[in-house]
């Protein structure tokens, strides 16, 4: 990996710590109790944390498309997650080659399962395509919605998206500015 790379993540990483630092509460961080069995056959109480579940879904940058998994952005996260203790899980829900469009169509797949972070990283399949960039919109738009409804304690956070400048000003202008009307 160069070294922009491990700055961007890095970076990226901070800000995800940050984020749950600041999105954390003593009530959300009180220990359950559950009951385990031991060696021996008797039940034994253990304490343990619920593990708020963080979802990453995206494109092939997420799904980290031609490198371990374990070199993908989401494991390098969860890493940093439990190397300062923090009671979260990242789940990576990265595909190879996903437009907004397939985003939209499987998102109801990934919400069977409770998340209390959501983190929205498509779109750049759609500017290498040439979509238009309203229909772009309108999918994370729709993504955006089918969470919340679903999750509406759910945080949400959006990457945003750079189309390639041979793309012409006016396309990459309109793309850009999908992330922030979002």
């Amino acid at each position: 990996m160069h070294f922009i790379q491990y700055f961007r993540i890095t970076v990226f990483s901070l800000m995800i710590i940050t984020f749950f630092k600041c999105g954390s509460s003593d009530a959300a961080q009180k220990p359950t109790t559950v009951t385990k069995k031991n060696e021996n056959n008797t039940a034994k109480k253990q304490t343990t944390a619920d593990k708020k579940t963080v979802v990453f879904f995206g494109d092939s940058i997420t799904a980290g498309y031609g490198i371990e998994k374990e070199q993908a952005f989401p494991a390098l996260i969860q890493g940093i997650i439990d190397s300062v203790g923090l009671k979260y899980r990242t789940v990576n829900a990265g595909l190879s080659g996903e437009t907004t469009a397939g985003g939209l169509r499987r998102v109801d797949w990934i919400l069977k399962q409770k998340i209390d972070v959501f983190f929205l990283e498509l779109g750049g399949n759609d500017g290498l395509r040439g979509i238009e960039t309203n229909s772009t919109y309108e999918n994370l738009k729709g993504i955006i919605q089918k969470v919340k409804a679903k999750y509406p304690e759910c945080k949400i956070v959006l990457a945003g998206m750079e189309a390639p400048p041979n793309m012409g000003k006016d396309f990459t202008d309109k793309f850009r500015a999908n992330y922030t009307r979002l």
